[in-house]
């Protein structure tokens, strides 16, 4: 074996011994990369989870709010849907009552010139154009009722007002007036029967 030999398997050793200590090198570093991107990876998906949490929370009380503003949205559409409701039936209530027969305004108006006789004995007697006739009649037929005179017609569904002569009296005893007062008083009984 000569000199050239020699040094061709030295030569031939040391590529060699650079080739398993490159591979180790490629090998570590491999390991290395891979363990990096096992760290890199662990950290996005912790990221992703926390981003993904913060989101759902956000979405969760986007939603809240949404949810408080339809239903309260929803609740003054029924409170409106139900004050117009309970405004229908208190005008054709009023409508009702205005529609009955003469003989149910003649009880009526007898009823409430006798209780404004006791308070007003004196005065103008006002009411709708419907009834001025009965009205009439009721006061030329009872003589404690010869104080008084009758105005003239005013807008109303029936019933009476009465002013004392000197005007420092009056007394409302219309039918809407009479009504106003039953439907304050018996609207939340109303309320819970219409709306339970």
């Amino acid at each position: 074996m000569g000199p050239t030999m020699g040094l061709e398997a030295v030569v031939g050793d040391i590529q060699e011994k650079g080739k398993r200590e490159a591979e180790a090198i490629r090998v570590e570093t491999q390991r290395e990369v891979e363990r990096i991107l096992r760290e890199a990876q662990k950290e996005v998906e912790a990221v992703k989870v926390e981003a993904e949490r913060k989101v759902m929370e956000q979405i969760e009380r986007v939603i809240g709010q949404d949810v408080s503003a339809g239903n309260l949205i929803v609740k003054r559409k029924l409170l409106n849907t139900q004050r117009e409701l309970l405004d229908r039936v208190y005008q054709e209530t009023l409508a009702a009552i205005g529609a009955m027969p003469e003989s149910f305004h003649r009880q009526v108006l007898g009823e409430v010139l006798e209780q404004a006789a006791r308070e007003i004995p004196k005065g103008t007697i006002f009411c709708n154009r419907r009834d001025l006739p009965v009205l009439r009649d009721l006061i030329a037929g009872k003589p404690a009722y010869s104080a008084y005179t009758v105005g003239d017609p005013i807008e109303t569904e029936g019933g009476i007002i009465v002013e004392s002569s000197g005007g420092g009296l009056k007394i409302d005893l219309s039918y809407r007036t009479y009504l106003d007062r039953v439907w304050e008083g018996g609207l939340k009984d109303a309320a819970d029967i219409l709306f339970a």
